[in-house]
């Protein structure tokens, strides 16, 4: 692995772990492995994928945004998509962390919050609020 490649997968671990942790101080988040994965769940949901710790593919979350303006914007990401297994039709994308220009853990952690809001329910939204 060439070294600018090796310091991009640090790089986008670091992003992941910032995120993974933000994630986990939203009111009744929890972690999960289903698959080998890491997920965060609120009421037995999950509001965001992020994926194996080691593993084939790159680090990356998956979030649902549905907000238009958010989701047009995450799509806009280098290397974003519609998440698979159908539930891009729901308005879940999956970003890849470790692509150049890939966005910032400030930004993730604003999608990560969105999607945390689209699936939460609203007693858990009002104590993140208070």
């Amino acid at each position: 692995m060439v070294a600018a490649e090796t310091g991009a997968l640090r790089g986008a671990l670091r992003v992941r772990e910032r995120v993974r942790a933000f994630a986990l101080e939203l009111p009744g988040a929890v972690e999960e492995f289903p698959w080998g994965e890491c997920v965060v769940k609120v009421n037995k949901k999950i509001f965001v994928f992020l994926g194996a710790d080691e593993g084939e593919r790159p680090p990356g979350i998956t979030v649902k945004l549905k907000d238009p303006q958010a989701h047009e914007h995450a799509m806009a990401a280098p290397g974003a998509a519609p998440a698979g297994y159908g539930l891009g039709r729901a308005g879940w994308v999956a970003v890849p962390l470790a692509e150049p220009g890939a966005p910032g853990a400030e930004l993730l952690c604003d999608w990560v919050e969105e999607s945390y809001r689209a699936i939460a329910p609203k007693r858990l939204i009002a104590e993140l609020d208070g």
